[in-house]
């Protein structure tokens, strides 16, 4: 009895003491958990913890170099004076490298980075329009430019500029360059010969040609895979790769594709002042290749809006043809083989975004480039609809009449319809050259190329030539941009003559620039 009473004699409260002593040691330890914390972060950051910050890695001597480049000027454009910058800002400027992940791209065209791809173009731009547009393809994998340069391009302080990247050939259109292109094989070929002697854009499309055929020559001497003839008012969009980039896209093309057709969008401006297209269009019309018949068809009279074609101006596209023997070009939008059909595949998603009339100005541009009159006579100037019609008017309007065309037939300031196009598929939206040229310009790479390249130039002396196309160079260019090749020599006029090839090859004609497929009376009608 006694035991029994022991045992249920009331007993201390131990549980609840218990619950107080694991309450304290938990508070106690959620205050210690974060103070530990703390101290061992701080701990980190004094003594270099081996802590890789993304954006630490960018130190003031980089923050100006292109990556990639270490052997070009701006490897040492961080130890420049801080007066050379006030020429940079020409085309913008800034400390801030506002676009990081340019790091994780490669930029370094080595030996053995395949395939090596090259741009030859024929120009006559401002540094404002080249550098942008040179630099964007670098970026996506482009390693060497060979740049056909005259007026503007060739003036000194622009062609000085060009000449100092790496990378870049020049080659100024000079009195011996175009006795030696008149003895070119092409000039003595039928296939180009339905443009010879004509003026304006026949005559660029002559001279774009004997172009490209030296430049195959620079393009095998230098180690090239691929050759991409492209205007310094287009850029490249290679949209389907694994990344933003034309080296994956042309790794990909199997190894029996000779030649790679891109289809191109047109640019849709939305407002009449741009001034700089790259970073200010982001709509573009896309490629009746890229669209379904009933789409393109059925929203055709709305795409248009009362112009000529569906296209302002060409409509097929750009090729990329890898360097291989017997190439040669088929006009400017197109290559061939002397001893084959090359084969050639068209790309789905990829394009070539046509920058075309995007600003007010290309109306008097243009016109300022061609020496005919506006008449009706016309047509033997120009080979399609639209740059007829806009030569004209820029002949013949007062500037507001102009603006008013412009405004009418260029500028898509419908919103409503504008969304339409867009959700239909006609219209599409394409940020990602913007954003690229838009971050190259803020990390200061145009600016330190110009300050670089000064040299002997004083910074007055720059300034007035980039200002000025009519330096020596650029009217010795002039001068010869009238005179049509090889008409000068009486030889070289009874020279030409048929090619004699054996019949099992054939001389397809030169592909000119093509308007898209047109609606006439609801017939499928290709324009040539």
């Amino acid at each position: 009895m006694a035991g029994l009473h022991t045992s249920l004699r009331p007993q201390p409260p131990s549980s609840a003491a218990n619950h107080q002593t694991f309450t304290a040691k938990l508070l106690l330890l959620l205050t210690l958990l974060p103070l530990s914390l703390a101290v061992f972060a701080f701990l980190l950051q004094w003594r270099g913890g081996g802590v890789d910050d993304p954006i630490s890695r960018w130190s003031p001597d980089e923050s100006h170099k292109f990556p990639g480049m270490d052997s070009s000027p701006l490897a040492t454009v961080g130890h420049l004076s801080s007066h050379s910058s006030d020429c940079s800002k020409l085309l913008g400027h800034s400390n801030v490298a506002s676009f990081p992940y340019y790091r994780d791209w490669k930029f370094k065209f080595d030996a053995d980075l395949k395939p090596k791809i090259c741009i030859t173009t024929s120009t006559s731009a401002s540094l404002e329009q080249i550098l942008p547009w040179m630099f964007y393809h670098k970026v996506i994998g482009v390693s060497n430019f060979f740049l056909f340069v005259e007026g503007k391009a060739a003036s000194p302080a622009v062609s000085k500029v060009l000449e100092s990247i790496p990378g870049v050939k020049v080659i100024y259109r000079t009195k011996e360059l175009e006795e030696q292109q008149a003895k070119s094989r092409i000039w003595n070929e039928t296939w180009l010969s339905s443009f010879f002697y004509k003026p304006c854009n026949y005559e660029l499309f002559v001279k774009q040609s004997l172009n490209m055929e030296m430049a195959i020559v620079m393009a095998r001497d230098a180690g090239m895979d691929w050759i991409l003839h492209l205007d310094t008012d287009e850029l490249m969009h290679p949209a389907g790769a694994r990344e933003y980039s034309l080296r994956q896209l042309l790794l990909d093309v199997p190894e029996n594709v000779d030649m790679v057709v891109f289809p191109n969008y047109e640019s849709s401006v939305e407002r009449d002042d741009i001034k700089e297209p790259f970073t200010e269009v982001s709509m573009f019309k896309k490629n009746y290749d890229h669209l379904t018949k009933d789409t393109y068809f059925g929203m055709y009279k709305e795409s248009t809006r009362g112009n000529p074609n569906y296209f302002l101006t060409y409509g097929n596209g750009k090729s990329v043809a890898r360097i291989q023997d017997h190439l040669r070009p088929n006009g400017a939008h197109r290559w061939h083989n002397y001893m084959k059909t090359p084969n050639e595949i068209k790309l789905e998603e990829a394009a070539v975004l046509h920058y075309t009339y995007a600003k007010f100005s290309d109306l008097t541009s243009r016109r300022d480039r061609c020496g005919c009159k506006p008449t009706k006579i016309v047509k033997r100037c120009f080979m399609l609809e639209f740059d007829r019609a806009a030569f004209i008017i820029a002949s013949t309007a007062t500037e507001e009449e102009m603006l008013n065309w412009y405004r009418e037939h260029v500028v898509w300031t419908d919103k409503t319809l504008n969304l339409k196009l867009l959700r239909k598929g006609i219209l599409t939206r394409i940020y990602a050259p913007m954003t690229i040229i838009q971050g190259l310009r803020e990390s200061g790479v145009f600016g330190s190329i110009i300050a670089s390249a000064q040299g002997t130039l004083s910074k007055d002396k720059f300034l007035a030539s980039i200002e000025s196309s009519n330096s020596s160079r650029a009217a010795e260019s002039v001068s010869f941009h009238s005179r049509k090749i090889g008409r000068n020599t009486e030889s070289q006029a009874t020279a030409r003559k048929v090619l004699e090839t054996t019949s099992s090859i054939f001389q397809e004609a030169a592909i000119p620039p093509l308007s898209p497929p047109v609606m006439m009376d609801g017939d499928l009608k290709i324009e040539a």
